[in-house]
């Protein structure tokens, strides 16, 4: 009889999965090493993130799935609804159901018992597998999340991999390496408006994509330069970056995210993850003004406290740069610097509502990317 694991598998082949964003839980260690030889996959440090990421890869013209612990739902509530509920993108969430099955960890009870009613309420579809004979049910999940546009969660019970062989776990060694950092950086008092700094970016981006982040950086771009490359964030704060990376991994095409201090220090995973990888077609424009500009001005810690251009390096980001002025920012732009630290005043422009639907502005941008 075939493995559970490997029917799964088989599953996201005849779907035509083609990325997997995974968190491990002791209950599918079997399965992920699987789904690792046959798909590419982002090992994950949060799962919110990986929200981000899988919706840029969407967008990007790819067909991905996450495989994570239910607790992880709970990070991922506010993003199913407010990114793949709000602009119609398909998510297949496979997620190890805990609390609820020979569980051995009490805190793992009162979550996992209640998720039902948690997705229920959050108006998030969802299938229960509580039986080897039931995986066919993910099949269900896949095509439903694809075909009506929206998040699907198999809850899968760690009964259905009763049974399965136990394998030794793969040995996993540090890396020898040596951490060293000299930086110098000096935070000048800026001398940009956010507008302006955006404004530059639109000039310079010609056919490349724009992954805007939320509230009024979204209403400065559209009102300086609307285009069908550009994605503009309506909520979701903090998963700028994590689209943008997600976009990066599916595309050629450069991809220039403009996210901001408040929103990368409120997901900082999306800078870790964006280390990981490097990629030279991705560029982070950090446009830092040390307040919530969207909410009244409210300090944010970069004020006083931290530097984002440090906290990009220790990430792992390896080319990085702090500007000051609009001759640095297009000397940045041209070189496609992947983190971009840029100091601007504390102002916000005078600009409309974008008057386009979150639906409206997904599908324009697939259809661009030629990824519709």
């Amino acid at each position: 009889m075939e493995s559970p694991e490997k029917i799964v598998v088989e599953i996201l082949r005849n779907n035509s999965i083609d990325l997997a964003a995974t968190l491990p839980c002791d209950r599918i260690k079997a399965l992920l090493p699987l789904v690792e030889k046959s798909m590419r996959t982002i090992p994950l440090t949060r799962e919110e993130n990986g929200v981000g990421i899988c919706a840029g890869a969407y967008l990007g013209g790819k067909k991905p799935v996450m495989l994570i612990q239910s607790t992880g739902i709970g990070n991922m509530i506010n993003a199913l609804l407010s990114l793949n509920l709000t602009y119609g993108i398909p998510l297949p969430v496979l997620a190890s159901w805990r609390g609820v099955h020979k569980e051995n960890i009490e805190a793992q009870v009162a979550f996992g018992k209640r998720m039902p009613a948690i997705l229920g309420a959050a108006g998030i579809e969802f299938t229960k597998i509580e039986a080897r004979e039931e995986l066919d049910k993910i099949d269900t999940v896949i095509k439903d999340a694809l075909r009506n546009l929206r998040p699907h969660v198999a809850l899968i019970s760690p009964a259905v991999w009763e049974g399965s062989p136990e394998k030794a776990p793969i040995p996993i060694e540090i890396t020898p390496r040596l951490s060293e950092l000299s930086f110098s950086s000096g935070i000048r008092e800026p001398e940009m408006t956010r507008y302006e700094a955006i404004g530059i970016l639109a000039s310079a981006a010609d056919s490349d994509i724009i992954v805007s982040n939320l509230g009024v950086p979204s209403k400065e771009l559209y009102s300086i330069r609307d285009r069908e490359l550009n994605f503009y964030m309506l909520g979701s704060m903090g998963l700028a970056s994590s689209i943008g990376l997600g976009l990066a991994l599916a595309q050629e095409r450069h991809v220039y995210v403009t996210d901001g201090d408040g929103s990368l220090l409120m997901n900082p995973n999306a800078l870790t993850a964006a280390g990981a990888y490097n990629l030279r077609n991705l560029s982070i424009v950090a446009v830092d003004n040390a307040v919530y500009g969207s909410t009244g001005n409210q300090e944010t810690c970069t004020r006083a406290q931290i530097d984002l251009e440090l906290l990009a390096k220790v990430s792992g980001i390896k080319e990085t740069v702090k500007v000051h002025t609009e001759e640095e920012l297009r000397d940045a732009l041209l070189r496609r610097v992947s983190f971009i630290h840029v100091i601007v005043k504390p102002v916000n422009a005078a600009c409309r509502e974008i008057p386009l639907s979150a639906a409206e502005i997904k599908d324009r941008f697939m259809r661009a990317i030629g990824a519709a």
